[in-house]
C-alpha cells in the first residue's frame, strides 16, 4: 500500500490511524500542501486526485480517495479489528457521529477554505481565526450532547473500542486545539479523544510522528 499524506491534514489523519489500528505496513508518500504552491495541485498528483485533495490510497492497482471511504475499504478487506459495530442501529449511529465531523465540521475549515478567505476575500488572520473557532465549537458542541446524552458512548465514542467515530473526533480536536478553540463545554468530546489519542495506534498516526512533520 502507498500512503499519500500530509502530516496535518485531518483526513490523512483519519487514515493513517485506520492502517495503524489494523496492523497494515504501507509506504508513506508526502504531499505538501503549502510547499510549491501546494503539491497537491501539481499534475502527476491530480491524476491521482482530480480534486487535489489528500489522502489517496493505493493499493493492488486500486487508486482510492476520501478518507471515510478508504477507511470502509479497509474495514471490508481487513475486517479486524473492527472499526464498525455489529447491528445496523449501531453502525448507523458510529457513521453519524463520523459524517458530524467529516461533513459538518471539517470541510468549513478545511485549509482550501481558510486560504480562499485570506485570498481573494481579504480576511485578516484574527477573522479567520474566529472563523474556524465558530464552526468548530458549535460542531463540537452538538457532537457533545450526542455522546454525552446516549448510554451507547463509553470509553470511546460507540463503547471501549474505538470505531469509525473516534478516527474522526481525535483528529479534529488536534486541530481545534491547535487553533486555542474553547473545548471547555464538551468534557465528553475531550475525555474521549484524549483516551483514544493515548493508544499507541493513534499516537503512531499522529502529526508529530509523520516523516513529513515540520
Amino acid at each position: 500500500m502507498r500512503l499519500y499524506s500530509y502530516f496535518r491534514s485531518s483526513a490523512a489523519y483519519r487514515v493513517r490511524i485506520a492502517l495503524a489500528l489494523k496492523g497494515l505496513p504501507y509506504d508513506y508518500l508526502a504531499v505538501h500542501l503549502l510547499k510549491d504552491g501546494g503539491q497537491q495541485l501539481k499534475p502527476d498528483f491530480r491524476r491521482l486526485s482530480p480534486a487535489a485533495l489528500v489522502p489517496v490510497l493505493e493499493d493492488g492497482g486500486h487508486v482510492l480517495t476520501q478518507s471515510l471511504a478508504i477507511i470502509e475499504y479497509l474495514e471490508e478487506t481487513h475486517p479486524q479489528p473492527a472499526l464498525l459495530p455489529a447491528t445496523p442501529a449501531e453502525r448507523a449511529r458510529v457513521r453519524a457521529l463520523a459524517l458530524d465531523i467529516a461533513c459538518d465540521i471539517h470541510p468549513l475549515n478545511n485549509l482550501r477554505v481558510l486560504k480562499y478567505l485570506k485570498s481573494p476575500l481579504g480576511i485578516d488572520q484574527q477573522g479567520r481565526d474566529e472563523w474556524y473557532r465558530h464552526w468548530v465549537e458549535g460542531g463540537l458542541a452538538a457532537l457533545e450532547r450526542m455522546l454525552a446524552d446516549s448510554p451507547a458512548t463509553g470509553l470511546c465514542c460507540h463503547g471501549d473500542q474505538p470505531t469509525l467515530a473516534d478516527l474522526c473526533l481525535v483528529p479534529q480536536v488536534y486541530n481545534a486545539r491547535r487553533l486555542k478553540s474553547d473545548l471547555t463545554a464538551m468534557p465528553t468530546v475531550v475525555r474521549i479523544a484524549d483516551h483514544c489519542a493515548a493508544l499507541p495506534a493513534f499516537q503512531a498516526a499522529h502529526p508529530d510522528a509523520q516523516p513529513d512533520a515540520e
